[in-house]
């Protein structure tokens, strides 16, 4: 079975004019997570002794806590400083768990896109539907609108999930990591956009699973610059930046993140985007199906 939403095709079968001007569109995502201090942490920096797992997981919670404590502050500092738009994708919870950091992304007013209840896979849910709703709506309530977009916890998907999301009045969803532009997804309820994600500049894979050095993801925008750089003369290309506050927003890795924005705003070819407006930008050029 091949893929039974978007229809294949090469990137560029499908040119589209760069927005403003701006071929290389850079989307910077914060992603707030919210983890039951009761379950077991699907990634460690700390193994359990002797390999023995046990509850609390003490070092592992607190490592990913660290980032909503530490972490989104510097972090909401930094993209205010640098004056550019960015979007938070929220587990709902986080604005009963963690009510500070949802009233100071609200103060930031980054675009809020959903991203589950808690960090748990909805797969395991038995009323899929009803969760997606259900994070809608909280975050709606709190924000003030109803959120365009959707990033699964994980990326995790069951097959009706394109269906739920479409009924639920999402317009683009960022788990079908599957080219650098926007594609067309079908749905039974009609179109839906799949927006361009990323698990490649992505401090999670990064750090938490393949370890790489701090200084290795300002690499990775270099290298993927040196590569757009020959192909944007026929086609835009959409750089997402994906980042977690425990991971990037620590002391020895947010200068890195820094020194990418920096990187970004001194050229001349790049525009900052959030996934609503790219979405928008897409609707313009291409046609629905």
């Amino acid at each position: 079975m091949t893929n039974p939403r978007v229809p294949f095709n090469f990137t560029d079968d499908i040119i589209i004019p760069p927005p403003n001007g701006k071929p290389i569109i850079v989307n910077v995502v914060v992603n707030v997570e919210s983890w039951n201090f009761n379950d077991s942490m699907p990634r460690k920096i700390l193994s359990a002794p002797h390999g023995k797992e046990s509850l609390p997981d003490i070092p592992n919670f607190s490592w990913a806590e660290y980032g909503l404590r530490a972490g989104i502050p510097r972090l909401i500092k930094l993209i205010k400083e640098k004056n550019i738009p960015a979007s938070g994708f929220l587990n709902a919870s986080i604005i009963d768990d963690y009510p500070k950091v949802a009233e100071e992304i609200k103060k930031a007013k980054w675009e809020i896109v959903g991203h589950g209840m808690h960090q748990k896979s909805i797969q395991t849910e038995e009323n899929e539907g009803e969760l997606i709703k259900n994070c809608l709506n909280k975050l709606e309530n709190f924000f003030g609108y109803r959120p365009q977009g959707w990033l699964g916890p994980g990326l995790r998907e069951s097959m009706a999930t394109p269906d739920i999301l479409k009924k639920e009045k999402v317009e683009y969803v960022c788990d079908w990591v599957i080219d650098d532009l926007p594609r067309w997804m079908s749905t039974k309820y009609g179109p839906l956009i799949c927006m361009p994600y990323t698990l490649e500049i992505n401090d999670s894979p990064m750090y938490a699973i393949q370890y790489q050095n701090s200084h290795d993801y300002f690499q990775r925008v270099k290298d993927t610059l040196a590569t757009f750089e020959k192909e944007i003369d026929k086609n835009p290309r959409i750089l997402t930046i994906a980042t977690h506050p425990h991971l990037i927003g620590v002391p020895h890795r947010i200068g890195s993140f820094e020194k990418i924005i920096d990187e970004l705003l001194d050229r001349s070819d790049t525009i900052f985007m959030t996934g609503r407006t790219i979405s928008n930008w897409f609707k313009k050029y291409v046609k629905e199906g």
